[in-house]
């Protein structure tokens, strides 16, 4: 899985929409082509530029400034934003644009998708933000296009488009998990590479992301901006998960825990505590004593004590989003039963252990 670096500019600045409306945009750097200079350091694929005021005023200001971080670019650069014509199409293209990016026009105008496909083969990629009934939105996510993913999927490829770019229209990127099943929808569609372009909340979501399989097919990018940026990852650690490897970051929030466990194997509870729970190792084994203490939360551990006579009936931990423990659990194959508000797994010694809402 290839990453993007996301550049959204705005009167000549990158700048953060943290909703998606112009109107609450957060100046990030008056040096666009800096940034993205910044991105290509830190190891991404290619860098993804959004031209905000020729999306939403058709204002082509931000051109000459986009030629040039093109031109000065050592990692392929492909443009979005204000793409509504073959000539404006053909301009970007001769400055190098590696791809552009069309959204609201290659659904209202599917002939020129077809005719600019025709003139620079693997140069157009198509934009597509789904709600969650399938049906494409347009216009910055203002109006229903009345057309739906499957159908759109099929007309574009037909006309010999390069890429999808997929998102879920209104989804908070930090707050919301991708949506799986329109990703799965789109690359069981579609020989054409997928992209999705909503982003994901953290590691986890991008080990999901990695995981999804349709039709023989996987998602083939990933589109990333302000989740790196408000630290909840670094695009090394995404590298070293997307190579396979990187630490399994478990989601916390856990809270009113402080247990005595007996266990038949310290060294296989060690594991299963620290590699599936996620919980830190804070103390280890003293001499003659087989014990250790697994932390799951400041002030909230468990002590596992090989041969130990105490072994309560469960441990109920109370977390902050179940939701995020489930896909957690689901990145890593461990089975959990589902039990009233919340759900259980088992430990190697058959311990139950429950999660419940904070």
């Amino acid at each position: 899985m290839d990453l993007y670096a996301r550049v959204n500019i705005l009167d000549g600045r990158a700048v953060r929409l943290p909703h998606g409306r112009l109107d609450e945009a957060i100046a990030l750097d008056n040096d666009p082509i800096g940034r993205a200079e910044g991105w290509v350091r830190q190891g991404v694929d290619y860098i993804h530029i959004v031209d905000l005021d020729a999306a939403a005023y058709s204002d082509y200001r931000n051109r000459p400034l986009i030629a040039r971080l093109v031109a000065q670019s050592t990692i392929p650069v492909q443009v979005a934003g204000g793409v509504r014509s073959e000539g404006e199409a053909e301009r970007l293209i001769e400055a190098g644009a590696w791809r552009i990016v069309m959204g609201t026009a290659a659904i209202e105008t599917q002939l020129m998708v077809w005719d600019l496909c025709r003139r620079f083969p693997g140069k157009i990629a198509v934009s597509l933000d789904v709600r969650p009934s399938e049906e494409i939105a347009v216009r910055g996510w203002t109006q229903n296009s009345g057309r739906f993913l499957e159908e759109v999927l099929i007309e574009m490829s037909s006309a010999g488009v390069a890429a999808f770019l997929v998102s879920e229209a209104g989804r908070d990127v930090l707050m919301e998990p991708p949506n799986l099943e329109i990703l799965a929808e789109a690359i069981a569609g579609v020989e054409e590479p997928v992209i999705a372009s909503g982003g994901v909340r953290n590691l986890e979501d991008l080990r999901h992301l990695m995981q999804l399989e349709s039709s023989g097919r996987k998602v083939e990018g990933l589109i990333v901006g302000r989740e790196v940026t408000e630290g909840r990852f670094t695009i090394a650690e995404a590298k070293e998960v997307l190579a396979g490897g990187g630490p399994r970051r478990a989601p916390g929030g856990v809270a009113s825990t402080q247990v005595s466990v007996a266990v038949g194997s310290l060294r296989e509870a060690l594991e299963f505590y620290e590699t599936v729970l996620g919980f830190a190792h804070v103390r280890s084994p003293s001499r003659g004593v087989s014990s250790a203490v697994v932390e799951a939360a400041p002030g909230q551990w468990i002590e596992l004590v090989e041969g130990g006579a105490s072994r309560p009936e469960r441990v109920v931990l109370h977390v902050g989003d179940l939701d995020d423990w489930r896909g957690h659990f689901a990145g890593l194959g461990t089975a959990v039963v589902a039990e009233g508000d919340g759900f259980e797994v088992v430990d190697p010694d058959g311990l139950t252990i429950r999660f419940e809402p904070a």
